[in-house]
């Protein structure tokens, strides 16, 4: 991995860490099983806000370019 190059280096890391987001988010999923758990609406809805927020942070970090300007 010495001589890596950074696009090898960004795919092997990315795969990874997006495995186990994906990973991550099913795990979460299983929380929605009635007969386990019990939780409120708003509890939910904190919840899938927060990871909302989480994945706007981390897109933005990439500044990807808007497909097109907004005009009226």
């Amino acid at each position: 991995m010495e001589n890596e190059s950074k696009n090898d280096r960004f795919k092997r890391v990315a795969e990874r860490r997006t495995r186990a987001v994906l990973r991550d988010m099913r795990i979460l999923g299983n929380c929605g099983n009635k007969g386990n758990y019990s939780y409120s609406p708003d509890q939910v809805r904190r919840i899938f806000l927060e990871i909302d927020q989480a994945v706007k942070e981390a897109r933005g970090k990439f500044h990807l370019p808007r497909d097109k300007e907004f005009k009226l």
